[in-house]
């Protein structure tokens, strides 16, 4: 799906105020993984009719486009991320589209202090979990189990170890996923995917997982 004329425009004129980090840079100049749609991966799970429940948080959402997109097929959705640039594209894109998504400004390391516990019915991770390292992977996993209703789904797309070294974040393997994910969720699969970016024409190699907090 080609990145649409409208979209460049809001991103161009967001991302040319307050560049604060590193993000902020990507976002100020058409970040990589900003396709302007959502993720396939994330469409399929929808259509298959495997998002829990009605209450949505979409962790690391960029951009906005999967949590738009939730929004609009009747989910209840948050989505949070920490570059501000990031937040108020999000927002305008809500807008433009007539849908509403609460976008909140925060830090995935800190979900317990700002929702309470098992608020959530439903997490989707799209493409955050590659960008974690693996030193604080358990810390970030205990973060979204705790804001996690029991029984409620968490839906990853990561890249893969099968995607060759270079650009982007670090490749991902399912021993990995599972290690990870074993102590507080039952995992369902773990199939490839691709992950849609501006600069992979025919998409990254990646996981995309599907588990339910145990």
């Amino acid at each position: 799906m080609p990145v649409s004329k409208d979209c460049l425009t809001i991103v161009t004129k967001i991302g040319a105020v307050n560049l604060l980090t590193s993000w902020s840079d990507f976002y100020a100049n058409e970040a990589p993984w900003d396709v302007c749609h959502p993720q396939r991966a994330i469409v399929e799970l929808v259509k298959r009719r495997e998002i829990i429940g009605n209450r949505v948080l979409d962790v690391g959402c960029g951009a906005g486009e999967n949590s738009i997109y939730l929004a609009e097929q009747g989910f209840s959705v948050l989505g949070i991320d920490f570059t501000p640039e990031a937040v108020e594209i999000a927002r305008r894109r809500a807008e433009k589209h007539d849908v509403y998504v609460e976008f909140f400004l925060g830090d995935v390391f800190e979900l317990e202090e700002y929702f309470g516990e098992g608020e959530f019915e439903s997490v989707v991770d799209s493409a955050l979990y590659h960008t974690v390292s693996i030193e604080d992977v358990p810390r970030y996993i205990r973060q979204i189990s705790t804001v996690l209703l029991g029984g409620g789904g968490y839906y990853m797309l990561c890249f893969s170890e099968k995607e060759p070294p270079g650009r982007g974040p670090r490749r991902v393997t399912k021993s990995e996923i599972r290690d990870s994910l074993s102590a507080s969720f039952d995992i369902a699969y773990i199939r490839d995917t691709l992950i849609e970016s501006r600069i992979h024409e025919k998409g990254a190699k990646a996981y995309v997982v599907s588990a339910r907090k145990i």
